[in-house]
């Protein structure tokens, strides 16, 4: 089934719209759209308030300076790699684009952007423990780039979970964050972390809506501000899944920020752990019973039994890249 055809199939699986956009989601990974995308839907954007809540302790990234190389270029701290991170930066304000790439243990190579004389940015170790390759490149002109700092790490993580606790470049949070305060809002009375998953994923699912003016108009290497997404109550597939990421992070639950396919179209969505299900990435919503694929973009439609349907086991989702 080609492209246009499979985008007909899904159309008529969710029985919502008549016509199919992909969703222009993008990170500093790849040049493709992140979809497909849900259709339109009006979901009106929820009123904040001053109250405070209690939030846990965030595991905020430090560049600690304990272990780095460096030279006049640029700076890698590996100073906390058994917690699951990296932080890199670029010295020198320049009008050339800055690249840093992390190869994992088994090959899987991590692109990101770094800002030429901007700060640390935080890259998370997502493939587990083992031998790390951590590059920083300069553009030289056009697609050249040329290698300016690289170092090469064997990483012990303390547990399992530690890249996917933290905040980093793709999921960018702190304890002031609005997200974090929602997050902590809409727990409060939770009994269990399932309850407190189901609470988060509801109110992303339903308070955010899909945004096609950004989707066709995003560039390459965007990224969320995930208060902003929150105030407007708008977002790409990318902020649907980094929204309820930073949620779930700030109340200490292990999710990861997944950049895969569906079917042929480059698309963003969530997986969370827990001790009684370990990891939810096979199961869009829960029915009292069992959790559904964790996918808030197609929460969102408003129909969840159809995405589900679509969904099934996974068999339409490929993952490639963990945040």
């Amino acid at each position: 089934m080609n492209r246009i055809k499979k985008a007909a199939a899904l159309i008529a699986i969710l029985g919502l719209i008549t016509t199919l956009m992909l969703c222009g989601c993008e990170t500093g990974n790849d040049e493709e759209a992140i979809g497909p995308e849900p259709p339109r839907t009006e979901t009106p954007t929820p009123p904040t308030t001053p109250i405070d809540y209690e939030i846990p302790p965030i595991l905020a990234p430090s560049a600690s300076g304990v272990a780095v190389e460096a030279n006049e270029k640029a700076t890698i701290d590996y100073s906390n790699v058994r917690d699951g991170y990296i932080m890199a930066r670029f010295h020198q304000s320049i009008s050339k684009q800055i690249r840093a790439i992390v190869t994992t243990p088994d090959g899987t190579e991590y692109t990101y952007r770094l800002a030429p004389g901007g700060d640390y940015e935080v890259f998370p170790l997502s493939g587990g423990s083992g031998e790390y390759t951590v590059r920083v490149f300069e553009q030289v002109e056009g697609t050249k780039y040329a290698l300016v700092l690289t170092a090469t790490l064997e990483v012990d993580l303390l547990d399992e979970f530690a890249p996917f606790l933290r905040p980093n470049q793709y999921v960018n949070f702190a304890k002031g964050s609005e997200v974090v305060r929602k997050a902590a809002e809409l727990t409060t009375s939770a009994d269990s972390l399932m309850e407190k998953i189901g609470a988060i994923y509801s109110f992303v699912a339903e308070n955010i809506r899909y945004d096609y003016d950004l989707a066709e108009s995003v560039q390459a290497g965007y990224l969320p501000d995930l208060d902003l997404v929150l105030q407007r109550g708008l977002g790409i597939c990318f902020d649907y899944a980094a929204v309820m990421t930073a949620m779930l992070r700030s109340q200490g639950i292990p999710t990861k920020l997944v950049i895969g396919y569906a079917d042929e179209a480059y698309h963003a969505w969530i997986s969370v752990f827990s001790e009684e299900t370990g990891w939810i990435d096979e199961l869009v919503f829960f029915d009292g019973e069992n959790w559904r694929f964790m996918d808030p973009t197609f929460a969102s439609t408003g129909n969840a039994e159809a995405a589900a349907e679509y969904i099934g086991e996974g068999m339409h989702y490929q993952a490639k890249l963990f945040y």
